[in-house]
């Protein structure tokens, strides 16, 4: 039976931690190195008078205690202001970094309640606009043994797979190294296959408009974080140089946040994280702003939560998610699975990201 929506009440919450046999490997992007230990997920509970847990991926999780006092004891249909009291309670020193993701962590998982309480996807709940989301396999990364040859194959696998679009790492080698890993991609998927390029904020805008021009040629489908993401200007100034569209706001929270992206002009397409930027919530209102200046949303990361926001999104582009491989590190959620380069949304309750039970008991810390 579905609980009284208006009579439902948060009442606390709690964490599912869960640890796999698989090592996650090690690899890097142009700045950053990962990997190493062995695969897990974290996922936050929140618990209601009726029974129904809400769950989502946390960021930011060692804040929500701090917040939580603002979320305990409210009615989850009041979802908007819940994210007003929590926002309101702690700003300082600005409304960026952890507080703000895990602000987003709860938010989602608040919505997952709604959708489990009205019996609907979390994406009908919001007005659905689409059943079929276009995604990209996200990879390419470096690693220390991965030769020209290993990259191009990994990337035909993602195509073999059911992808019709790949990401690849660039800024992570000499400048020209990464034009010939670019050349051999490309020629290897073909011009029908579309080919992103992410340089996680390697380089400076001269730096990043040289590289864009040397691989112009080879027609990537955008050229994401070329700069320092606090580089507004510089960005803008990538953007006026190249023919390439210039995504960027992975890095960057709140709508306030989405609004210096758009007033300095910075990206073609923005990508503020669903769950960093805010949640779901605060996502929705940032999607609206760039709508409101032609500017399409593909938001970085998180695809089980991110892909409810952009089914309900009508200037959604593309989401990011990964390739089959990986749900080897995380048997407890299953990707999406890819066909002709889109998924189909889930119709179970919710966000659909509730563990199997045995594979709780399998691998619960």
């Amino acid at each position: 039976m579905v609980a009284n929506p208006p009579e439902i009440k948060i009442t606390g919450y709690g964490f599912l931690r869960l640890k796999f046999d698989e090592m996650l490997p090690v690899k890097r992007n142009s700045i950053i190195t990962s990997g190493g230990k062995r695969a897990g997920m974290t996922q936050l509970e929140i618990y209601t008078d009726q029974g129904i847990v809400g769950r989502s991926l946390p960021k930011g999780s060692v804040l929500i205690e701090e917040l939580f006092h603002n979320v305990k004891g409210e009615n989850p249909f009041y979802v908007e202001r819940i994210w007003d009291r929590m926002y309101r309670d702690n700003r300082k020193p600005v409304a960026k970094g952890d507080y703000i993701e895990a602000m987003g962590s709860v938010d989602i998982a608040v919505w997952d309640i709604i959708g489990k309480a009205l019996g609907m996807p979390v994406y009908k709940v919001l007005g659905a606009h689409k059943d079929k989301l276009r995604v990209y396999a996200a990879g390419g990364y470096y690693r220390d043994d991965k030769t020209t040859a290993d990259l191009v194959r990994e990337m035909e696998s993602y195509v073999a797979e059911g992808f019709r679009a790949v990401k690849m790492k660039v800024g992570g080698v000499p400048m020209r190294e990464d034009v010939e890993r670019v050349r051999a991609v490309r020629e290897a998927i073909g011009p029908e296959i579309d080919l992103l390029l992410d340089a996680n904020n390697k380089w400076k805008a001269y730096e990043a408009i040289r590289f864009g021009r040397m691989v112009e040629k080879f027609d990537p489908f955008w050229f994401e974080e070329p700069v320092v993401a606090d580089d507004f200007e510089g960005c803008a100034e990538v953007k006026r140089a190249l023919d390439i569209p210039i995504t960027a706001g992975e890095n960057e929270y709140t709508l306030w946040g989405a609004r210096d992206l758009v007033e300095h002009r910075s990206a073609d397409i923005l990508n503020l994280d669903t769950v960093k930027a805010g949640g779901i919530t605060e996502h929705r209102k940032i999607s609206a702003l760039a709508a409101a200046h032609h500017i399409p949303v593909a938001p970085h990361g998180s695809p089980h939560m991110a892909s409810h926001l952009l089914a309900s999104t009508p200037n959604a582009l593309i989401m990011e998610t990964y390739p089959g491989v990986q749900s080897a590190f995380n048997p407890a959620l299953p990707l999406y699975p890819v066909t002709d380069g889109y998924v189909t949304m889930p119709q179970t309750p919710g966000l659909g990201i509730d563990p199997d039970p045995a594979m709780v008991k399998k691998y619960k810390v």
